[in-house]
C-alpha cells in the first residue's frame, strides 16, 4: 500500500515537517532493533522489553484492580483460580514471567491480562463458566496474549506514533472529565491502551494457544469450546451483562467453530482429559450463590451508563438486600448516590464500604468525592491522602486534593497540587480549572 509519504518522496515534494517525521521513525525502529517473537520464533518490530512490560504492569494493574472493586476477599476462591493459572503458567512459552492470578469483585463478565502477567477473572464470568476446563480456557486464552506479547506490540506501535507527533507519552494519565461527573474518577491509568480491542487475529492466535496450554496441563480441550459456548450464549442471553468482554475480546461464531475443529482434530487424542466439573462447582459454592445479585448490580450499570439514576439506585438496593456487605454493591450505590446528588447518602455508603474492605482505596475515593459535594473540604483532603497512601500514581486523586485545599482557602497547598497534576494532565476541564487558579494566583 502506497502512503502520502512515498508519493510526496517520489515527486520529490517532501516538506521539512515530513522529513523530520520520517527521521523520527526511523530514528525509534533502528534503536529497536527487531526481536524474536517467543511463541511463533519469527522476527518483529518491539521497542518494548521484557522489563518494560513487568513495570508497566506493576504500575497500572492495581489501579485497574480497584476500579473493578479489588481482588475478591474470598481467600480459598482467589486461591483455587491461582492454582489453575499456575498450572497453565508452567506450560506457556513465557515460563518466567511474574504471573500473577486473581478474581476481582466486579460482577460484569470479563477477564484481562496486563502484559507483565497480571490477569484478572471477574466474579461475573465465573459465575457463568461449567467446570474448572472452562475456566481453564479462559486462564489460557489470557496467558496467549501475553505470550504471543500481543499488548507489547500495540505499545510499540503507539511508540512510533508518538514519535510521528512529537513525542506523545505512551501511558496516558487520566481521561478527561468534567467536575460534575465526579463517578467517572477512580480508574486505570493507561487502562484504555493496554487493555484495548484485539484484533480478531489476536483473538485468534489467543485462542489457539489457550487451548494448547490447557492441554498441556492436563485439561480436555472440551473445556475451550464450553468456554466459547458461554460466551456466544451470554451474549444472546444478557448482551449488556458481557459487552464489556466483547469490547476487548471480539467474539464470533467462527471462534467458537474453530474451537470445535481444533478439539477434535488437533486434541482428538486429548478430549478424554478430564473437565473437574465437581470440583470447579465445590470451589465456587458460594460464589453461585451470589449469581442473582450479579444480575441485580448488572442491570444497575445499565441503568447507570444510560443516566436512569433512580432505576439503578432500586436495583443496587435489590442486589443489596441479597448480600448487604458485598463491597462492590456498596461502591457502586454510593456512585449513585454521587450522581443522584445525595451527599450524606453517599457518605454513608462509602463509609460502609470502607469498613467492609479496609485496604481496598475505591470506597476512600467516592467518600472523598461525597465529602467535597457537601463542601467538607477537611474530611475530603484526609480521604484522597489516604487513598493515595494506598494506591499512589493517580492523578485525579491529586487535582481532588488540590480542590479541597482551594476549599479551605489553602492557596499555596492547592497550587502545589495543581502544578502535580498538570504534570501528567494537560487536557479536560479538571486540567482547565487547575490552570485557570494558578494562572489567577500568580504561579504561571
Amino acid at each position: 500500500m502506497t502512503s502520502i509519504f512515498d508519493d510526496r518522496a517520489y515527486r520529490g515534494t517532501l516538506t521539512r515537517r515530513d522529513f523530520m517525521k520520517l527521521a523520527a521513525l526511523a530514528a525509534v525502529s533502528t534503536a529497536a532493533g527487531c526481536a524474536a517473537n517467543p511463541v511463533t520464533g519469527q522476527s518483529q518490530l518491539m521497542l518494548v522489553g521484557e522489563g518494560e512490560e513487568i513495570q508497566v504492569d506493576k504500575v497500572n494493574s492495581p489501579h485497574q484492580f480497584s476500579s473493578d472493586y479489588g481482588v475478591s476477599q474470598d481467600a480459598g476462591l482467589n486461591a483455587y483460580v491461582a492454582g489453575v493459572g499456575a498450572s497453565l503458567a508452567r506450560v506457556t512459552h513465557r515460563p518466567q514471567m511474574p504471573y500473577r492470578f486473581s478474581v476481582v469483585n466486579a460482577t460484569y463478565a470479563n477477564a484481562y491480562a496486563f502484559p507483565g502477567g497480571s490477569i484478572a477473572i471477574t466474579r461475573g464470568i465465573l459465575a457463568e463458566l461449567d467446570n474448572e476446563a472452562e475456566l481453564a480456557g479462559l486462564i489460557g486464552h489470557e496467558l496467549g496474549h501475553v505470550n504471543a506479547r500481543h499488548t507489547a506490540a500495540r505499545m510499540s506501535t503507539s511508540k512510533i506514533l508518538g514519535a510521528l507527533v512529537g513525542g506523545a507519552s505512551l501511558i496516558a494519565g487520566a481521561a478527561s472529565q468534567t467536575l460534575g461527573n465526579l463517578t467517572g474518577s477512580v480508574g486505570g491509568l493507561g487502562a484504555n491502551l493496554l487493555l484495548a480491542k484485539y484484533s480478531r487475529e489476536d483473538e485468534r492466535q489467543a485462542d489457539e494457544l489457550g487451548m494448547g496450554y490447557m492441554v498441556g496441563a492436563g485439561y480436555s480441550p472440551q473445556g475451550m469450546v464450553g468456554l466459547m459456548d458461554v460466551l456466544r450464549s451470554m451474549g444472546k442471553r444478557q448482551p449488556s451483562a458481557i459487552e464489556a468482554m466483547f469490547s476487548s475480546h471480539p467474539m464470533s461464531e467462527e471462534r467458537y467453530q474453530t474451537a470445535v475443529n481444533r478439539a477434535r482434530t488437533s486434541f482428538g487424542d486429548r478430549l478424554s482429559l478430564p473437565l473437574n466439573k465437581e470440583r470447579y462447582m465445590a470451589s465456587t459454592a458460594g460464589l453461585r450463590k451470589l449469581a442473582p445479585m450479579f444480575k441485580l448490580f448488572q442491570e444497575g450499570d445499565k441503568a447507570m451508563a444510560a443516566n436512569s439514576y433512580d432505576a439503578a439506585e432500586g436495583r443496587y438496593a435489590e442486589g443489596l438486600r441479597l448480600s448487604p456487605n458485598d463491597y462492590a454493591g456498596l461502591v457502586m450505590m454510593a456512585k449513585c448516590q454521587v450522581a443522584l446528588k445525595n451527599a450524606a447518602k453517599a457518605a454513608d455508603y462509602a463509609d460502609k464500604a470502607r469498613r467492609v474492605y479496609p485496604t481496598e482505596a475505591q470506597a476512600q475515593h467516592v467518600h472523598g468525592v461525597a465529602s467535597i459535594m457537601a463542601k467538607n473540604y477537611s474530611a475530603a483532603l484526609a480521604d484522597f491522602a489516604a487513598y493515595e497512601r494506598m494506591l499512589p500514581g493517580n492523578p485525579t486523586t491529586v487535582f481532588f486534593k488540590g480542590f479541597s485545599y482551594e476549599g479551605m482557602k489553602d492557596k499555596q497547598n492547592a497550587a502545589q497540587e495543581y502544578q502535580r497534576y498538570l504534570k501528567v494532565v494537560r487536557q479536560g476541564e479538571m486540567a482547565q480549572h487547575a490552570y485557570s487558579r494558578l494562572k489567577t494566583w500568580g504561579y504561571l
